[in-house]
């Protein structure tokens, strides 16, 4: 581990605060606003964990600031990724399109009481399709696609930074 941050490592640590707010902002919202999340919302999660994980190992090893600006593209590259999930996300929770039919939330009722039995036994089908929670008429996707956005665009601006 770095004995000093150098200037070459505070766009690396500001992605890092990022992933680490925005799970952050996702697991307290699943876990103490008792928000469940639907598969769209789980899919958003992964390039977070993805940022934590890079840029974690980008500030923990020892490596020199060229390799830090590459991180910083690839980083952006799947910032972009998570952004394009939650704008797809907010377009169907808005019903600009149709999501997933694994996500709709529509259950065919069952025909026999086995179905019914084994279909209780399931874990519940959180819909993408509906906005469970939202601020300002910005629902937790949108958020995340304006802070995925931001992110993304700030991790290719300073990755393609002449020094």
């Amino acid at each position: 581990m770095p004995t000093s941050v150098n200037r070459s490592d505070i766009p690396v640590l500001l992605l890092l605060l990022a992933a680490i707010i925005a799970l952050g902002a996702a697991y307290g919202s699943q876990h103490f606003g008792d928000l469940q999340p639907c598969k769209l919302c789980l899919y958003q999660r992964w390039p977070w964990w993805a940022v934590l994980g890079l840029a974690s190992l980008t500030f923990v090893l020892p490596v020199s600031a060229e390799v830090k600006k590459r991180a910083l593209i690839i980083l952006g590259l799947v910032l972009f990724v998570g952004t394009s999930i939650a704008i797809y996300h907010t377009g169907v929770e808005q019903k600009w399109w149709p999501g997933p039919a694994t996500c709709s939330g529509v259950v065919e009722l069952p025909k026999t009481l086995s179905e019914l039995h084994s279909s209780l036994q399931r874990a519940v089908n959180v819909p993408c399709d509906e906005v469970p929670w939202s601020f300002m008429g910005i629902s937790m996707a949108g958020y995340n696609a304006i802070a995925s956005g931001t992110a993304a665009l700030f991790a290719f601006s300073t990755g393609l930074r002449k020094t």
